[in-house]
């Protein structure tokens, strides 16, 4: 297995916004504004699209799908250093 880079959370969420805006299922205003790492896996956190009563809308689940993406793809490869 190889060795996870290190690297600080502003250029993870550089890489990751990145990734997001090239998905097929973008939805504009949609970001990662934080990132933490927990046992080893990336978890991205952002707008989630919710309604004026905190309930998920149609994009949620998108979102929550692209985030989910985001730590499968990004946590074998990086670890935060901040």
């Amino acid at each position: 297995m190889s060795e996870k880079k290190a690297i600080n959370s502003s250029d993870l969420l550089m890489i990751a916004n990145q990734i997001m805006q090239d998905h097929d299922s973008f939805i504009e205003g949609m970001r990662a504004t934080s990132v933490e790492e927990k046992e080893g896996v990336l978890v991205f956190k952002g707008n989630y699209f919710l309604d004026d009563n905190g309930l998920p809308t149609s994009n949620t689940t998108t979102v929550f799908n692209l985030f989910k993406l985001l730590a499968h793809q990004l946590s074998p490869e990086f670890t935060l250093q901040d």
